[in-house]
């Protein structure tokens, strides 16, 4: 078992770049599904999340080839969804964009139900419902998803909610039907962007990205393509509240301000100071930290229910009370026992609210990661803390941020990986 070690108290300072959106990858490598032709995505990060996703499509035939550290091929042209690794599959969320992704080029196949964080539930009934209106036939049972593609046409969509993955998912599949498909109620996250931008170098037209109606005229042989991910926004939003917590001056680079909007706003009202420039964020050290009234996650463009668990970590070391109110999911509260071990003073008042009182020193002690958003914000406030911390669990993290003690290391962050 590997574990993060790290010994907290100490100013941090320097640049430390984000890696490309772990959100955009996934989706887009399912995307190189859709075509028989070589594909080449850049700036993919080094994660977890991303090695599973490729063992996945490896596991159907497709060929994998690194050309640099993050750079990849994929040649789909072979796959046979018969020779799926469903172990695989069933241990990774993101699979579940395999639904949409092989509907639009297969007619009959079988799916394990997708795994994941443990942060509440995540149900898949808004990704059936789009996909059964444009045609396809899915039967689920206690092994995942029987799937018949056969009847898919185009169609239109209303989602049964602002679902991201399910708007992904219609989105693939409906980049490979000739006629035009209308998504109502769409997501428009930049990683939803992210799709849509390569989906179209792939041939396909779609109008509406960025908003929450799709119209999406797709292509029965889509091409191949050479795309660049975006930066991950929520790497971004994690190292620049590690900046306000600890009071390090510290730049992330290839932060992306319009991503980061109502971040950066709730950011001032905790009495941070930061200067941005063009791709790059610097954060200065505030002489108090203030509580704000309430953080409430929404679906973009609010707080993303990804950077919560920050802020409940921010809010330790801010003046005052600060309501958490997650609308999401009812298991990102994870965190907060492990929080209270170090010594935060935190109160769950039900499965979607918290008040975090501060500010309160934080010690070291021994402390685990449930899920990936957990396992960073545990990281900031072992940096916080006075002593030595022990972080198990930590797959949890690599999950979605590539070797993040190395590159907390170049700015003087005291944390190594230690395998027991």
């Amino acid at each position: 078992m590997e574990v993060f070690e790290i010994e907290g108290g100490k100013r941090l300072k320097g640049r430390i770049a984000v890696s490309g959106l772990k959100n955009a990858a996934t989706p887009i490598i399912a995307a190189t599904l859709l075509t028989k032709e070589p594909c080449v995505l850049k700036n993919i990060p080094r994660i977890e999340d991303v090695f599973r996703m490729l063992e996945i499509l490896e596991s159907m035939g497709a060929t994998i080839q690194w050309q640099g550290r993050s750079t990849v091929m994929i040649d789909a042209r072979a796959i046979d969804p018969k020779k799926i690794d469903q172990e695989k599959v069933k241990r990774l969320r993101s699979s579940i964009f395999l639904l949409g992704a092989l509907a639009g080029r297969f007619g009959k196949f079988h799916l394990r139900q997708p795994g994941g964080c443990v942060i509440g539930a995540r149900p898949v009934e808004t990704h059936i419902d789009a996909l059964t209106k444009l045609g396809v036939k899915i039967a689920s049972d206690e092994k995942g998803y029987a799937v018949d593609a056969r009847g898919r046409h185009a169609g239109d969509i209303v989602l049964k909610e602002f679902s991201v993955t399910a708007t992904e998912n219609a989105m693939l599949l409906a980049a490979t039907l000739s006629d035009t498909t209308q998504i109502k109620i769409s997501a428009c996250e930049p990683h939803v962007e992210d799709l849509g931008h390569f989906l179209e170098k792939m041939g396909a037209q779609i109008e509406g990205l960025g908003t929450h109606t799709l119209r999406i005229t797709g292509k029965k042989q889509l091409s191949g393509a050479i795309y660049t991910i975006i930066p991950d926004h929520n790497e971004a939003a994690t190292f620049l509240i590690l900046g306000a917590a600890t009071g390090s001056e510290i730049t992330v680079v290839n932060a992306r301000e319009e991503h980061l909007d109502i971040v950066l706003e709730k950011l001032e009202e905790f009495g941070v100071r930061f200067t941005v420039k063009k791709n790059e964020i610097t954060i200065h050290p505030a002489k108090k930290l203030r509580a704000v009234s309430k953080i409430d996650t929404r679906t973009y463009p609010g707080i993303p229910t990804e950077t919560q668990a920050l802020f409940g970590m921010l809010a330790t070391q801010a003046e005052g009370e600060t309501l958490i109110f997650e609308t999401l999911y009812e298991g990102r509260f994870n965190y907060i026992p492990e929080l209270q071990k170090m010594g935060a003073k935190a109160t769950i008042l039900n499965p979607h609210q918290a008040i975090i009182s501060g500010r309160t020193p934080l010690k070291g002690t021994i402390i685990k990661s449930f899920d990936l958003r957990a396992g960073a914000t545990l990281i900031i406030a072992a940096l916080v803390a006075r002593g030595k911390t022990i972080i198990e669990d930590i797959y949890q993290v690599d999950r979605g941020y590539e070797r993040i003690e190395e590159r907390l290391q170049k700015i003087g962050a005291a944390i190594r990986r230690v395998d027991l």
